[in-house]
């Protein structure tokens, strides 16, 4: 597929171009839902819960056949920023972009993915957790990049430590983020938003627990209120 290809599909006109203010828009939100959908079925409903809620965006990730069907019903909404996650190759990239994704996650730093995207200007958020992939990063221009997986990882004093001598990119952890800990994440200013996943968790989709999913996402962005409240830096 090539760029003109690309052109064709839907969700192309937002993300030419546009990286900028699709990471502005995910800095305004603050919090990323990150799910795992086996049954593309649920994603519309889980869509309208999220946005009930005041959590307009949803990450689907790539772990299940459904997530390319899912990201196309999401993104059919119009009402809410569609990401794709567990994104491993430049063919689950164009899965994706095709099907209205709005940006990219990747687990861990793949030069061939994110060279892709950059070269087709695919907002992506590569997986990092050391300062050499920071570094890969950087020298491509990448601003924002994910840290992953956060909690295992040491949790906020070790993405401090990491990102102390990188002050001009932002993280968004994900992995162990939970509502006890989202705060001390988000008052450090150099991260820009944090991936969870306890909102749209696996269980309460399998049980069809839309108003809960709503109910929690509407306690997510209560939280992210009194953490950073909109307008504060990121």
């Amino acid at each position: 597929m090539t760029a003109g290809d690309l052109e064709t599909h839907a969700g192309f006109s937002i993300l030419f171009g546009m990286a900028m203010d699709v990471f502005k828009r995910l800095a305004e939100l603050r919090i990323i839902p990150v799910s795992i959908i086996d049954d593309a079925s649920l994603a519309d409903p889980m869509g309208a819960a999220l946005v009930a809620g005041g959590l307009a965006v949803a990450e689907v990730t790539f772990r299940t056949e459904a997530a390319e069907a899912a990201i196309k019903a999401l993104a059919k909404r119009g009402d809410l920023l569609v990401g794709a996650g567990t994104v491993l190759t430049i063919e689950n990239v164009k899965k994706a972009v095709g099907g209205g994704a709005a940006f990219i996650v990747t687990p861990g730093f793949n030069p061939k993915v994110v060279d892709y995207c950059l070269e087709q200007n695919i907002p992506i958020t590569p997986g990092t957790v050391t300062a050499t992939e920071i570094g890969l990063a950087l020298d491509r221009g990448v601003k924002v990049v994910k840290f992953f997986p956060s909690e295992a990882s040491g949790g906020i004093k070790t993405l401090k430590a990491v990102a102390a001598p990188y002050a001009m990119m932002k993280f968004v952890p994900t992995g162990g983020i939970v509502p006890e800990n989202l705060g001390d994440y988000l008052r450090f200013n150099q991260v820009l938003a944090c991936g969870g996943s306890w909102m749209v968790a696996k269980e309460l989709l399998a049980a069809r627990n839309f108003d809960r999913i709503a109910e929690l996402a509407r306690q997510a962005v209560e939280l992210a209120n009194k953490a950073r409240p909109i307008g504060g830096k990121a």
